[in-house]
């Protein structure tokens, strides 16, 4: 080989280098924004987590720039974002620090806000909300897993008999023992109810198997049901008596409630008394009558008197009939 053949391979490994270093420069550099079409904000958080310069902004899942520092700012972590100078973010927008799948990097996430909020002036920071990581999330199904291990061993033991008490198990297992008397004769009861009511012995029994006695429980509940309806009836009919004497209709409404009536019957009760009073008292032909005794007798004596003149009549003749009948009453 020959030293032009050498010089033009040497010259071609040189340019192959320089490309690759070119090609190597603009993928590490693709994300920087220039700084004179761009402006910055600040999202505070209490951690960063991952979070580094050059991970991407994100609004609603589209791009809009780029993570330009970290630093921390008393006791928070700040993340210095470098936004595109034709993106508005409105002042309710909140940042949170999201994840690009299960194993991706992780980048800052802007929400679009209501629409109606004010754009953020250049400097301004962020509202931000801090949300768990994969360590986080992973930590805290880790303290339930652990939680759940020890609700499991706590039953376990409660169950299987340990301790000083003999756990449930051993409990049922010693209460079983102790009343299997019971127990076995509570069965053999069960076993001859069964046995009665499938002989239709006793009443629950004839129920079960008797379709007479079905029927006369059927017709008795009927029954029962008919009276039911009928004391509603009547119970619903002495309601309207009762809202009819309220107002005042019919005799016994017009006694209670008409004055005038009432009046009438005031009046009447106060003759009655009065005359009552006069008759005991002996006033008048009836008074007298029924408390003086001499009229009684000479009513009598008069009567006797027109018996003993009916009885000459019949003895004399028509001619002297007059005379004796004059006689005897005078």
């Amino acid at each position: 080989m020959n030293n032009a053949q050498m010089s033009a391979r040497v010259g071609l490994f040189f340019l192959l280098g320089l490309a690759l270093i070119w090609v190597t420069f603009e993928s590490l550099s693709g994300n920087a924004l220039d700084e004179d079409k761009s402006y910055e904000l600040t999202a505070r958080f209490a951690t960063i987590k991952e979070l580094k310069a050059g991970d991407e902004v994100r609004m609603a899942g589209v791009a809009v720039g780029m993570v330009r520092k970290t630093q921390l700012n008393g006791r928070f972590a700040e993340a210095v974002l470098q936004i595109q100078d034709n993106i508005v973010v409105p002042a309710d927008s909140v940042a949170t620090i999201a994840m690009s799948g299960l194993l991706g990097s992780n980048y800052v996430s802007l929400t679009l806000g209501a629409g109606e909020a004010a754009p953020l002036d250049p400097g301004s920071v962020l509202r931000s909300q801090d949300t768990p990581d994969l360590n986080t999330v992973v930590s805290q199904i880790g303290e339930v897993g652990r939680k759940v291990e020890e609700a499991l061993s706590n039953f376990s033991g409660s169950l299987g008999g340990g301790g000083e008490g003999g756990g449930v198990m051993g409990k049922l297992n010693t209460m079983v023992d102790e009343n299997s008397s019971r127990i076995s004769t509570i069965t053999t009861n069960l076993e001859v109810v069964s046995q009665r009511l499938r002989d239709g012995e006793g009443t629950l029994g004839k129920l079960l198997s008797d379709e007479q006695g079905y029927t006369e429980l059927i017709a008795a509940i009927e029954e029962i049901r008919g009276a039911a309806t009928e004391a509603r009836t009547f119970m619903s009919d002495a309601q309207g008596l009762v809202a009819q004497v309220k107002e005042g209709n019919g005799t016994l409404g017009a006694l209670l409630y008409d004055d005038s009536i009432a009046e009438d019957i005031r009046l009447s009760a106060a003759n009655l008394r009065e005359l009552s009073t006069k008759l005991n008292s002996g006033e008048g032909t009836l008074g007298r009558l029924i408390n003086d005794d001499s009229l009684f007798l000479e009513a009598q004596s008069a009567v006797q008197k027109v018996n003993r003149a009916v009885d000459g009549m019949a003895d004399q003749g028509p001619i002297t009939a007059v005379g004796v009948a004059a006689n005897s009453l005078f």
